[in-house]
């Protein structure tokens, strides 16, 4: 089975910026969909973003234009640049696949804390 790992989490200041890798152990293609999540403590895991087989995105409200997530199909890898970061932003972040089948696998999860 697919396995998929999370890297580049950390601590950064206020307005700083991180890039979180998703590494896959096969190919992405076998996700009709692969996104980000992340849940703050005491609150629900939510969809940060989310990206097709085909390219298309999808944000929260409140990351429009300060996050981009992308795929290279080539390293089997999903990352989101972060940038302009708020410590609202601070959570663990989950990498997600979502097969065609309906199958759901999720990462570890990495930390990212964004405090000055």
């Amino acid at each position: 089975q697919v396995q998929l790992v999370e890297s580049g989490g950390g601590l950064v200041q206020p307005g700083g910026s991180l890039r979180l890798s998703c590494a896959a152990s096969g190919s992405i293609f076998s996700f009709s969909t692969m996104g980000w999540y992340r849940q703050a403590p005491g609150k629900e895991r939510e969809l940060v973003a989310t990206i097709t087989v085909g390219g298309s995105t999808n944000y929260l409200d409140s990351v429009k234009g300060r996050f981009t997530i992308s795929r290279d199909n080539a390293e089997n890898t999903v990352n989101l640049q972060m940038s302009s970061l708020k410590p609202d932003d601070t959570a663990v972040y989950y990498c997600n696949g979502r097969r065609y089948s309906g199958i759901v696998i999720w990462g570890q999860g990495t930390q990212v804390t964004v405090s000055s």
